[in-house]
């Protein structure tokens, strides 16, 4: 049985096509696809939609975007395969720094994902020549530029290892995360926790940013307003919700 183009479900078969080939050209893992595997499933839960908390989270995120002095929007084997167009949109929007930050770190890996981040339409991406540390962890994924990550006091990490999320929380940043598994250590420590497929979260915040952009009052409203703890259960209650729509 075929799948018709405009069926949510066509696109995540595109999407896993599109996954397997990155793996063949080195830029994603194979445990990549692994992660790819839980997050499709909580995305199957939510009905393949945005729900209203994940719409909320996604202003939120647009405000802290906008607010920041060093934004960066940070890229990893699985967001490159899944939408580099849409990051480099949002960080030309911002504008915000873009750096990739990978967790198997090789030399040849670091080169294939900047030169498709750039062949995508990416500005002086960053990573190539890591110069500072994060505290905290012991694994390449430690490794950043000081420009960059380093420096950043708002950072957007899609796909992001739940370790790594904490430390960047512990450096004092504003750490701005796209998981669709909201009960990830990722969605839990982050500051503002997005639970949404990629490409629905990131063309939502490029939205909301050009919205917001120039309107400081309104920038600063949100950012009071949002309350990422009552927003997380609230987008519990929605997938339970969503379950029970077919009853």
């Amino acid at each position: 049985m075929s799948v018709p183009e405009d069926h949510p479900r066509y696109r995540s078969l595109m999407v896993r096509e599109r996954l397997a080939d990155m793996v063949a050209k080195g830029l994603v893992t194979p445990t990549g696809l692994i992660s790819h595997g839980r997050g499709e499933a909580f995305d199957y839960l939510m009905g393949e939609r945005t729900l209203p908390p994940s719409l909320e989270a996604e202003r939120a995120a647009a405000a802290y975007l906008l607010r920041a002095k060093n934004p960066v929007v940070c890229v990893n084997g699985n967001a490159a395969a899944l939408d580099a167009k849409n990051l480099i949109a949002l960080a030309d929007a911002i504008p915000a720094k873009v750096e990739v930050n990978i967790f198997h770190r090789t030399e040849e890996r670091m080169r294939l994902l900047i030169d498709y981040m750039t062949q995508m339409g990416g500005k002086d991406v960053l990573g190539t020549n890591p110069d500072s540390r994060i505290p905290g962890l012991t694994s390449d994924r430690a490794l950043c530029t000081k420009e960059g990550i380093y420096d950043s006091d708002v950072i957007l990490v899609p796909i992001e290892d739940g370790d790594r999320a904490e430390a960047l929380v512990a450096m004092g940043k504003v750490v701005i995360s796209i998981d669709l598994n909201p009960l990830s250590r990722t969605s839990r420590k982050a500051t503002v926790s997005i639970s949404d497929e990629m490409t629905r979260a990131l063309e939502n915040i490029i939205r909301f940013v050009n919205e917001m952009k120039g309107d400081d009052g309104l920038i600063e409203s949100v950012i009071k307003d949002y309350d990422n703890a009552a927003n997380s259960r609230a987008l519990i209650d929605s997938i339970c919700e969503s379950l029970h729509e077919g009853d």
